[in-house]
């Protein structure tokens, strides 16, 4: 018999707030994270807007010594992480740490160590490169660190799904707990790709939105003016338990994971299929892993990055799938506000899920003026909406047509 997988604690570093508390006050509210990239000069590049973390400080979270030997993206876990933990009640000292474990997703690891080494490398000669470069660029060491950190024992994953990434990550962890090879399980996934390489290469294949104009207005999912998403970073980590595991340790919890599904698109390298069928059976797989009807779904949050091709192949997903439901299921896509956490995505939007549940509001696709008429779904558009959710599904969809899909539960 399979355990029942429920949330105890929940962690945030967002364009849109550094904790869970005010990346859901902005994100109801229809604020946007995008802006001018200040992190670097980016006015010879064709897309010079971003959607930043800001005023983080990572000494809040870790010493400044032991900081200066991570990657951006590894700070941001660590912040996360220890915001989740402290939410979920979690002492340590007194759980089966041999059943405890880590699994974090992120689609490009310390990308920003890999290139400042790079750098380094060819301005001053391979003397002078840190002892630390590998540790700092490799994409495991974010979960390296966690084990550490936390003196868990038990498995320690990453995974590297491109957009899918931390979603996965979020359904692996879950298995293990449905298969009861572990109480407890710290996971999510973290990003920090705002970097000149990164932001050239996916403007270079026209994944990003040119408005530099107009930053908070330009991603726009769903929207027949779309041209692409706004890159993003930050982190977020969920504590995921068993429930005999929180129940014992008298838990608050926050909801309850119902159901996982994955599938392959093996169709393109960058782009879905037309029909968006790669998503429909992720879709699909998650609701016969939860035992649900689509009609037992109250809330949709969406993949939906802003590009032209995408937004259209997941409508057709979820006409697919919930056929006449699809008519009255509220849909969002958030990365309008947040930006696109590439391989931290999908946590971020479980926490929103999990939020819209616990609170009862949905929140809104900001800048969807003008709904695509392929793309037509009961859109919570501009403003958040007010509604009964009780099981809210996310959908996560990577280059490689790598796909995950979660669905979400209120505890009861």
């Amino acid at each position: 018999m399979c355990s029942r997988v429920v949330v105890t604690g929940m962690g945030v570093i967002s364009p849109l707030g550094l904790d869970s508390g005010s990346f859901w006050e902005n994100l109801i509210a229809g604020r946007s994270g995008a802006g001018p990239i200040t992190k670097f000069d980016a006015s010879d590049l064709t897309v010079n807007i971003a959607a930043e973390v800001r005023d983080f400080d990572v000494t809040d979270y870790v010493d400044r010594k032991e900081a200066r030997r991570m990657d951006p993206c590894n700070h941001y876990a660590m912040a996360a992480a220890a915001q989740a933990v402290n939410a979920a009640g979690l002492d340590m000292a007194s759980i089966d740490r041999q059943r405890a474990g880590v699994i974090l997703g992120t689609g490009q690891g310390g990308v920003t160590s890999m290139v400042e080494q790079l750098n380094v490398y060819r301005e001053k000669g391979p003397s002078r490169v840190s002892p630390f470069c590998i540790p700092m660029m490799i994409a495991n060491m974010a979960a390296g660190h966690l084990g550490i950190k936390f003196d868990i024992h038990g498995p320690n994953l990453t995974l590297t799904t491109a957009c899918a990434a931390s979603a996965h990550a979020i359904g692996e962890a879950y298995r293990y707990l449905q298969r009861g090879e572990a109480d407890v399980m710290i996971t999510g996934g973290t990003e920090a790709g705002i970097i000149p390489l990164c932001v050239a290469g996916f403007s270079a294949m026209k994944a990003l939105s040119t408005r530099n104009e107009d930053p908070e207005g330009a991603c726009r999912p769903f929207d027949v003016d779309r041209d692409g998403f706004v890159i993003a970073e930050g982190a977020a980590v969920l504590i995921l338990e068993t429930l005999d595991s929180a129940r014992n340790r008298g838990a608050d919890i926050l909801g309850e994971l119902l159901g996982y599904g994955v599938s392959s698109d093996a169709h393109h390298i960058t782009a879905p299929p037309p029909n968006g069928e790669g998503g429909a059976r992720s879709m699909r797989a998650a609701l016969r892993d939860a035992g649900l009807q689509p009609t037992d779904i109250d809330y949709i949050n969406a993949h939906g990055t802003g590009t032209p091709v995408g937004d259209v192949a997941e409508a057709r997903a979820i006409h697919s799938v919930f056929k006449d439901a699809a008519a009255r299921i509220p849909v969002s896509a958030t990365k309008a506000s947040t930006g696109h956490l590439l391989g931290a995505a999908g946590a971020l939007e479980s926490v929103a899920s999990l939020m819209t549940i616990r609170e009862g509001i949905v929140p809104p696709t900001v800048n969807l003026d003008n709904v695509d008429e392929e793309c037509l779904l009961d859109h919570v558009a501009i403003k958040a909406r007010d509604a009964q959710v009780e099981v809210a599904l996310t959908n996560s969809f990577g280059f490689g047509g790598q796909n995950a899909t979660l669905i979400w539960g209120r505890h009861g």
